[in-house]
């Protein structure tokens, strides 16, 4: 797949502005479900708070360091997903994951998350760029154990 040249700058726009500023990276209370992804391969650490409010996401957020990809990923997953149900959390993780993979040629209406489709041209960047993702995914279901993405 061949990225267009505008959404190729946008893409590095993007993974610039969220890798430098990321946004909602800070802990969450108490309350909210907790857990640590790891990217054993180049080193990347997240840890991703989730407060569930009757079903639905009513803050994410997330801390951690990592390449400009696993930073930026992470911070425009927290500003996506807020708000949203478990099972569009879940499809959004599905969408993402087959756009970054390649699988999935047209993701023109996942917004700004559209731009991360150039990294399906870079096989080594997708458990970067997914890291957060299966992380949230983790903390949806509940889970306890570390998340790692080998």
């Amino acid at each position: 797949m061949s990225v267009d040249p505008e959404l190729r700058e946008l893409y590095q726009e993007v993974i610039v502005d969220h890798g430098r500023r990321p946004r909602n990276f800070r802990a969450l209370g108490e309350s909210a479900r907790s857990i640590q992804g790891y990217n054993p391969l180049c080193g990347d650490k997240v840890t991703v708070y989730v407060d569930l409010d009757d079903g639905r996401v009513r803050d994410v957020s997330f801390q951690g360091s990592g390449c400009a990809i696993s930073v930026a990923s992470a911070s425009v997953m927290t500003e996506i997903v807020k708000g949203m149900t478990l099972a569009e959390a879940e499809a959004l993780f599905g969408r993402f994951h087959r756009l970054v993979t390649g699988a999935e040629k047209n993701g023109g209406d996942l917004g700004k998350l559209a731009v991360f489709a150039g990294v399906s041209e870079f096989p080594s960047r997708v458990k970067c760029a997914v890291l957060a993702w299966h992380t949230l995914r983790a903390a949806l279901e509940g889970e306890a154990e570390p998340v790692s993405t080998e």
